[in-house]
């Protein structure tokens, strides 16, 4: 089993959704998951190098990461995530010129500093509906089989 961290943001709470939904699926299936928040319940960027998987959540408005990813994302300069499997997610507003452009930066982060990030970013449209739902755990699902 893995040891998984989904560490998310959320503003409306819709990425919450999400985010509370994948680490209830994970925990099901009897893999180890924290639970964190990027604001609320912040975990130290080294502590990543802890974790086999890697679920980053987060929402995205206008074309920037949030502001309380900003450090955390910075910070990701010193970590090593070589052997990492990373799986990125989070709400999306198709009324913006880019659609989920803070999900693509995190994923192009994980990319960069090493990490074998799951090709396809799991974007759903602002709350998350029963399918996002079923999607997101499914998507959880193949992050984790990606080497397999």
């Amino acid at each position: 089993m893995a040891n998984v961290l989904v560490l998310y943001a959320s503003l409306t709470g819709s990425t919450e959704i999400m985010a509370e939904s994948i680490t209830e699926y994970l925990r099901e299936k009897g893999h180890d998951v924290a639970h964190k928040s990027f604001d609320l319940d912040p975990i130290e960027v080294k502590r990543l190098e802890d974790f086999d998987v890697i679920m980053f959540g987060s929402y995205s408005w206008d074309d920037d990461i949030p502001f309380e990813v900003e450090d955390f994302y910075e910070d990701m300069d010193d970590v090593d995530l070589t052997g990492k499997l990373v799986g990125v997610f989070g709400s999306c507003d198709a009324y913006y010129d880019i659609y989920g452009p803070a999900i693509d930066t995190l994923a192009s982060r994980a990319a960069e500093r090493k990490a074998t990030v799951y090709e396809e970013k799991f974007k759903f449209e602002l709350e998350p509906d029963d399918k996002d739902i079923a999607y997101g755990k499914s998507f959880a699902e193949a992050v984790l089989n990606q080497n397999t």
